[in-house]
């Protein structure tokens, strides 16, 4: 097995330093920028795996450097910032961001989020295509069609999509789509999952108040819930 690259942006040298040290003796091959501009281009040249990116950058920032490399890139993305609102959760996820940490953050959480989306990104099973009148998934290509226009889901979005698709018709408790989608070592942050299942419900559902394809599981967690087949239809045989 190849040695995981990971890509850190950051401008500030002490974080980096702390990044190199502590990746580097993990294993893990490093890369380094202090710009998204710059960040950009060795995307390009190194392939990472893994991607390390911290949100308030010189020049364009983080979460405009995440949309780019969304352009051309599917490795984890896990934005670095010192906000904690969930409305800066939710541009980040909007953005192309796979995680999100808060600094100042614990460098064994940090190695933990690391490892959790380099193994989602290596392990993802196919799911078949779904496809009703209203929307349309092919996991594949990651393309979602709603109402004949085809939308962008954040990757955390598609990948709670992929999970309760894959389980369609039955509950998925929160603690299994934490951590099938977030990693193993999560469990208990229902509130991430709720800003994801909130951002996806408005995309994808005609009235997002009243859901009718991500239903809530009171106390449980949630379930896709495809349409119901309409019954076939009888046709009388003549009597002659």
């Amino acid at each position: 097995m190849s040695t995981p690259t990971i890509l850190v942006v950051d401008d500030e040298p002490q974080i980096r330093r702390v990044l190199r040290s502590t990746l580097t003796f993990r294993g893990y091959e490093l890369v380094e920028s202090a710009t998204g501009e710059e960040a950009l281009e060795l995307a390009r040249k190194s392939k990472p795996d893994l991607i390390l990116l911290d949100v308030n950058l010189p020049g364009i920032s983080g979460i405009e450097t995440c949309r780019e490399l969304r352009r051309f890139t599917a490795a984890p993305i896990i934005m670095l910032t010192v906000r904690n609102a969930e409305r800066d959760k939710v541009v980040a996820l909007d953005a192309g961001a796979d995680d999100y940490v808060t600094k100042p953050f614990g460098i064994e959480e940090l190695l933990a989020r690391v490892r959790a989306s380099l193994r989602r990104h290596a392990s993802e099973e196919a799911v078949p295509a779904f496809h009703t009148k209203d929307i349309s998934v092919d996991f594949e290509e990651r393309r979602v069609i709603v109402g004949g226009e085809e939308i962008h889901l954040a990757p955390k979005e598609f990948e709670v999509q992929r999970h309760l698709i894959a389980q369609q018709g039955k509950p998925v408790s929160h603690r299994r789509l934490l951590q099938a989608v977030w990693g193993p070592e999560y469990g208990e942050e229902t509130e991430n999952l709720r800003v994801v299942i909130n951002q996806l419900r408005k995309k994808i559902e005609k009235d997002p108040a009243q859901p009718k394809y991500i239903l809530t599981e009171p106390w449980v967690g949630y379930r896709f819930q495809p349409p119901k087949a309409a019954p076939a239809k009888v046709t009388a045989r003549s009597s002659r």
